[in-house]
């Protein structure tokens, strides 16, 4: 393995390192594009050709540590790999250490959001994603990628922004309330103080790179148009990061497009600017 955006080898040593990070390759459920079990090495590769001081927030996060941890590849069924990357959540999460993990499809989600609810009472789940992905079950399974967040809606406080895609079948087991879909979003910046405000302090953060337009990110599984865009991105989770303590996040749903570099260089970088945030205003 690699180290991380090839850094020297002190930053990646386990017992140095500040974060893990953890890869979930599976793409077993995904519908139309597959390719995102691939984005792991591409996200590796944007990464060392990525400049590593963020002028935004003057850091170099690196320096902290990143540990690369082996890839769960659990990939029998659906069930089987809820079940190892729940398992091995639970075990992460007495490392001490800031959890990361990276998928695959964003069935992934379901364990790493199981095992952070269950240690974090009062969690808020933040998805950022095109597609509202709250079935209960889909062909046959409660860990499709097309359910990625029911089990969150029912035991987190989730807050859904982006959203833009979604089956009626969804629409009884969404809160309203707590959901900011794109087209209302679009040329406003309202939404963002206000899904703050309905945040609880401690906040799981789940980012479908779906939610980014697809000009600027076409790798991903189904790319909807209407998204958000770089900087209001990046502005809206900066300001997560300093009002509410993240407790871990996940990126998942790169499936790299040969010859086309762009979408995994910006997932190298948003990967990036979410450690220069957290460590800037909550990192010990």
């Amino acid at each position: 393995m690699t180290n991380f955006a090839g850094v020297a080898d002190e930053f990646c040593t386990y017992d140095y390192a500040a974060v893990l990070l953890q890869s979930i390759p599976y793409d077993g459920t995904s519908t139309w594009i597959k390719g995102a079990d691939k984005g792991f090495p591409a996200f590796l590769d944007a990464l060392e050709n990525m400049e590593l001081y963020d002028i935004e927030t003057g850091t170099e996060v690196y320096k902290k540590g990143v540990h690369i941890l082996p890839q769960i590849k659990e990939d029998a069924s659906p069930e089987a790999m809820f079940n190892a990357v729940y398992n091995k959540t639970k075990e992460l999460l007495n490392t001490g250490k800031y959890l990361t993990f990276f998928g695959g499809e964003h069935s992934i989600s379901i364990g790493v959001i199981k095992a952070f609810y269950e240690k974090y009472n009062n969690l808020t789940v933040l998805q950022l994603d095109a597609h509202a992905d709250l079935r209960p079950s889909y062909h046959g399974s409660p860990y499709n990628h097309a359910c990625a967040v029911y089990d969150a809606s029912v035991n987190t406080n989730l807050i859904q922004v982006g959203i833009r895609s979604m089956d009626i079948g969804e629409v009884e087991h969404m809160d309203r309330s707590k959901t900011f879909f794109a087209e209302t979003m679009y040329g406003t910046t309202d939404w963002m103080d206000q899904s703050i405000a309905l945040m609880t302090d401690d906040v799981y953060l789940t980012i479908d790179l779906d939610a980014f337009d697809p000009g600027i990110l076409p790798a991903t599984g189904t790319p909807e148009p209407g998204g958000i865009d770089w900087n209001t991105m990046i502005r809206y989770l900066r300001k997560v990061f300093e009002q509410k303590n993240v407790v871990g996040f996940d990126i998942v749903e790169l499936a790299p497009i040969e010859g086309n570099k762009a979408s995994e260089f910006l997932t190298a970088k948003l990967y990036y600017k979410l450690l220069s945030y957290k460590f800037l205003n909550h990192g010990k």
